[in-house]
């Protein structure tokens, strides 16, 4: 069975729903009307101009354009990861760009030369589309995960200088504050993976079987994205949490807490 093809009648009658949204935006208060505006013509604009870079890509499949694709994508999941903290440190864009590259590289080659293994192995059809969804979801990690290890290190700094005080490396006494930085980015991934099947069907699942695929065979793609999504954003999260500590608590076990700034 062929997919139904979508018309931009049809899009727009979906988008339709969102005049809905917007009421009761203006009769409730909640002033989301620009941001709703803006993020439904970002929206149009990104995912169409996506489709246009895609095509030609799919039909000339040459790694010299597909891998920086690839890294456009990362920088700009690391921009956009960087843009939802609250607070701010030097060198924290940069250190989100190596933790979103480590986390989301190293799973999407797993993915794709050992576990997939497409011809050509940087296969566009395959690589961009799992770099896309590993990102999709690591990004809102590490931006969690770094706005709830500044937010500590911030309005928490007394309890860490304490403990460095009391004589507690660097690392002791940052112990409380990454395990905790960590679990707040795991949290969505590890939400999503216990409703999956039972509450929710996942997009790439959705979309194969609505492209009439077998829906075993999607069924097995989904698991095996989400569990690459889980290593992703445990990696990236870790890393990204990993250095905001190594910069904001120096080699002379001193909390820097004068580096963090707010937006």
């Amino acid at each position: 069975m062929e997919a139904i093809a979508l018309s931009w009648w049809a899009v727009a009658g979906a988008g339709a729903l969102l005049l809905l949204h917007g009421g009761l935006s203006v009769a409730l208060g909640l002033g989301l009307e620009k941001r709703l505006a803006i993020a439904s013509a970002r929206t149009v604009v990104q995912l169409t101009l996506l489709s246009w870079i895609l095509v030609p890509l799919f039909a000339w499949p040459q790694w010299w354009l597909v891998l920086p694709m690839c890294a456009v994508m990362v920088a700009l999941a690391a921009w956009e990861a960087t843009r939802r903290v609250s607070r701010r440190y030097p060198g924290m864009l940069a250190g989100a760009f190596g933790a979103m590259l480590l986390g989301s590289g190293t799973t999407a080659v797993w993915g794709t030369l050992v576990l997939l293994q497409p011809d050509p192995p940087w296969s566009p059809r395959y690589l961009i589309p799992l770099v896309g969804m590993i990102l999709g979801n690591a990004l809102t990690g590490v931006s969690l995960g770094l706005d709830r290890c500044l937010q500590d290190l911030d309005e928490g700094r007394g309890r860490v200088e304490l403990l460095l005080a009391l004589g507690a490396t660097r690392w002791q006494a940052a112990r409380g504050v990454a395990r905790d930085a960590v679990r707040t980015g795991m949290i969505p991934i590890l939400n999503a993976m216990s409703a999956v099947g039972l509450i929710t069907i996942p997009g790439m699942m959705t979309g194969q079987i609505l492209g009439g695929a077998d829906p075993i065979q999607a069924a097995r793609y989904q698991i095996l994205i989400l569990f690459l999504i889980a290593g992703a954003v445990a990696v990236g999260t870790l890393v990204a949490v990993g250095l905001a500590l190594t910069t904001l608590l120096d080699r002379e076990h001193r909390l820097r807490s004068d580096r963090i700034s707010r937006r």
